[in-house]
């Protein structure tokens, strides 16, 4: 590595944990962060939480204090974008003009919400939530309003729903699927979430399209589903999933696919560049072919992995995921990739609201949902860390199962 600086492009917690873990690392060469949003490094899975009740306010969002990056002699330039990359002359071009020079690139750009196609799309009071600005726009919305209407039954939009009902509005889900977070999640939990936003008073609508939004004076009032119905909505959430920022690595003639594509150390096709977090799409020895992770603990595993190449201590990048959500009181965690697996093993109660899910693929175990069940996760996440090697389908399905108790020996 040459004395040129590290040049990370983004300012989300990918962005952040990278330039702070090459501080860690020892890296004493300078470090660049280049962000398009004025704010410092935020939270982003409190903004569909907390932040909407009022609970958080904008600044407990901060990752870093902003003294951190003084006393870290980090240069954060926020409020600027990135808007090329000349690789030839190893040089990042920022809307404002400047250039600034890089020794290692870092990308970092995350990801952006797919937006609605559908007439009245653009009309007042319809919202997709992924900023600080989005969240603050929703939570002011929501204060005003009695219909909401979330579409799309993934991880966003079922989070949103629970806490708009918290709130004492009224909520309908629009899934064109015919089971919630149905990408992401085997069909037991799913069943569970379903159960549960309905008894909250959620009204949970699937193999139901939308196809349309009317308004009134510019502002949404009225949702049109592909079947006729017609659903009262005065604030919509658009939760339809992202797609990975790969503009500007595609600018810079970078391979990408549906994200920037890395090697298992998060190189580009470009050596002296890396990707991490939401946009990176990377091989995983947890599933079966390469994937893009949208998660806080891919995002902060990925660039502490690459700070750790840049400091001279490469390793290939094999961190177990995990996710977790909180829907309608309840926390539901999920370890390793559950989405191709074929035989699930039900250990616990979900009639008591308590049960973790064991997903097979081949005979292997491949991934744990969990529902109030916190040890199941993180003895999971050990056992997935280890290779999974030993624990069958049958051994969970043994009345009296108890993952604690596996192996034999403590963990």
């Amino acid at each position: 590595m040459g004395t040129g600086p590290v040049v990370i492009v983004g300012a989300g917690h990918a962005a952040l944990e990278a330039a702070a873990a090459l501080r860690a690392e020892g890296h004493t060469r300078p470090v660049i962060l280049v962000g398009a949003e004025t704010a410092p490094p935020y939270a982003r899975p409190p903004l569909s939480k907390d932040y909407l009740t009022g609970r958080i306010r904008p600044h407990e969002l901060w990752l870093r204090p902003r003294s951190f990056f003084a006393e870290q002699h980090i240069t954060a330039m926020l409020g600027d974008r990135a808007v090329e990359i000349d690789r030839d002359a190893s040089r990042v071009r920022l809307a404002s003009g400047e250039r600034i020079t890089y020794d290692r690139l870092i990308l970092a750009t995350g990801s952006r919400p797919r937006r609605l196609s559908v007439p009245g799309a653009d009309l007042e009071g319809v919202v997709a939530l992924r900023s600080l600005a989005d969240a603050e726009e929703l939570r002011c919305a929501l204060r005003d309003a009695g219909d909401l209407l979330v579409v799309g039954g993934g991880f966003i939009g079922l989070e949103v729903a629970s806490v708009a009902r918290g709130l004492g509005l009224r909520v309908t889900v629009v899934e064109s699927g015919p089971h919630l977070m149905g990408r992401s999640v085997s069909r037991t939990l799913s069943a569970h979430l379903a159960t549960l936003h309905r008894a909250e008073g959620t009204r949970v609508l699937l193999n139901r399209e939308l196809v349309a939004l009317r308004g009134e004076r510019g502002h949404v009032r009225v949702a049109e589903l592909n079947n006729g119905a017609r659903v009262a909505a005065d604030v919509v959430v658009v939760g339809i999933g992202v797609l990975p920022n790969t503009a500007l690595a595609a600018q810079a003639d970078l391979t990408t696919g549906d994200g920037v594509i890395v090697d298992r150390w998060l190189r580009t096709s470009d050596r002296s560049v890396y990707a991490i977090g939401d946009c990176a799409r990377f091989p995983s020895p947890h599933t079966a072919r390469p994937v893009r992770l949208e998660s806080v603990q891919n995002a902060s595993d990925q660039a502490r992995c690459v700070a750790a190449a840049l400091t001279g201590h490469r390793r290939p990048y094999i961190s177990v995921p995990w996710f977790w959500t909180e829907q309608c009181g309840a926390r539901v965690q999920m370890a390793g990739i559950t989405r191709d697996h074929d035989r699930t093993v039900v250990s616990g109660s979900p009639a008591e609201g308590r049960f973790s899910v064991f997903c097979f693929r081949g005979g292997r175990l491949v991934g744990t949902e969990s529902v109030n069940r916190s040890a199941d996760h993180m003895i999971t996440r050990r056992l997935l860390a280890n290779g999974a090697a030993g624990l069958a389908a049958d051994d969970v399905a043994r009345p009296g199962f108890d993952i604690r108790r596996w192996p034999a020996q403590p963990i």
